[in-house]
């Protein structure tokens, strides 16, 4: 742990009020039929360099809270929708083994995702 220092209290505090509009961007993209989560996942993780991408983070964070984050807002039903179907069909994420991509050695971690 590294401490911060916030200036003022708010919901979210800095990571989640930088996470949920990145997470929310990228679930757009996908319920919108623009791009695959993988295909997402691949043009964040190339033009950052960062080791995960939004889906990959979906997965970690688990469906049952991407679901209860999505469902609050009315303008992402359709993906809280997508991510109740998930659960439904047992789709929990890394917590189980299956979500976006499936555990252990998802795709996202093979040397040949970002070719």
């Amino acid at each position: 742990m590294v401490p911060i220092t916030i200036n003022k209290e708010q919901p979210g505090y800095i990571l989640n009020s930088l996470l949920v509009p990145f997470e929310n961007a990228g679930f757009s993209l996908w319920i919108n039929g623009i791009a695959s989560p993988q295909d997402i996942d691949k043009t964040w993780m190339i033009a950052t360099g960062s080791p995960l991408g939004p889906f990959a983070i979906a997965d970690i964070i688990g469906m049952h809270t991407n679901y209860e984050i999505t469902s609050q807002n009315k303008a992402l039903q359709d993906v809280a929708a997508k991510f109740k179907e998930m659960i439904d069909d047992d789709k929990l994420g890394r917590e189980n083994g299956k979500g976006l991509y499936t555990y252990p050695n998802p795709a996202y971690e093979q040397p040949d995702f970002l070719k």
